[in-house]
């Protein structure tokens, strides 16, 4: 069951120091993982919050997609978990006082169906023609006053946009899961850091989606994201996938029908310790990771015959 889907990913750093999330892709002929984590401000070392999480998730990925997950839901929980377990086990190394604490949103494409599973406030949507059909809800105060208002007043005690789970936090963290989903051709998802949603409305995002390749609607939703954030704007990343897309010129296409068994490819950087990982991730360098990604496929494949 190879799968074609196109990929198209953004991160900008915006007005903050330093970059603190990170996100990629890694797939085998017959599974992909997308993944997007925004280390937490307030926090010592988000950077490494956000890159082991997804570390840990590709990491468990490649070890348990041979060359498909055997239960997606289960997989992305436990591999998120992990992720929590890898940040306690840093500090504990490290001997810091804090956690480095990251939110994290994931997605498996397998069959013809789309997994998720999300902690914090990263989110993911689904548009399917011109409708948003799915969102994650966020971990945030304010999400659980809209579900609860008709239960019970919340009243304003809260600070609305605070989180109550991340990973890397004292106690277990909460993990949503989603799915089976099945995908429908020209289907789009769209993984992003709140520095997207925060200053991009949903309507603005399916509209974006609706209308145009996600190389398009990417970039332009960053932009948005950006003006409208103004130069204390939060970093801003997004991946976006589409599913089987009629026309694979639209971004860079990928077909795994090539891929052999043991093949797994991944956009998602090993290193972590003493390495820079730079803030602006430009089209350049994904393509470049994408252009490296197909030679290992031909390599492999040229391997097989």
């Amino acid at each position: 069951m190879t799968m074609r889907f196109s990929v198209y990913q953004v991160s900008r750093k915006g007005g903050r120091e330093k970059n603190e999330d990170r996100m990629g892709y890694c797939y085998t002929r017959d599974s992909g993982l997308f993944a997007l984590a925004d280390g937490m401000g307030g926090h010592p070392e988000g950077e490494v919050a956000s890159q082991l999480a997804l570390q840990t998730l590709a990491a468990m990925f490649q070890r348990d997609s041979k060359p498909t997950l055997a239960d997606p839901l289960r997989f992305l929980h436990e591999a998120i978990i992990a992720g929590h377990h890898q940040l306690l086990r840093y500090a504990t190394q490290k001997s810091l006082i804090d956690t480095p604490r990251t939110t994290v949103v994931a997605c498996v494409l397998q069959g013809n169906a789309a997994y998720w599973a999300h902690c914090g406030d990263s989110r993911l949507y689904m548009v399917r023609g011109d409708k948003l059909i799915a969102r994650t809800r966020d971990h945030s105060y304010s999400e659980l006053q809209e579900t609860l208002s008709q239960v019970v007043p919340m009243g304003e005690r809260f600070n609305r946009n605070v989180l109550f789970t991340c990973l890397g936090s004292p106690g277990k963290p909460v993990v949503d899961t989603v799915g089976p989903l099945l995908l429908q051709p020209r289907d789009r998802l769209l993984l992003c850091s709140d520095g997207l949603w925060g200053s991009v409305s949903d309507a603005s995002i399916t509209e974006q989606l609706a209308r145009h390749p996600i190389s398009d609607a990417v970039p332009e939703l960053v932009e948005q994201a950006l003006r409208n954030g103004g130069p204390k704007s939060d970093n801003v990343s997004v991946i976006a996938m589409e599913w089987e897309s009629a026309d694979d010129r639209e971004g860079p296409g990928i077909s795994t029908q090539s891929l052999g068994d043991e093949v797994f490819a991944s956009t998602i950087q090993a290193s972590v310790m003493g390495q820079d990982v730079p803030d602006e991730l430009d089209d350049a360098e994904i393509e470049r990771s994408i252009k490296e990604i197909n030679e290992a496929i031909r390599r492999s494949s040229q391997k097989k015959n």
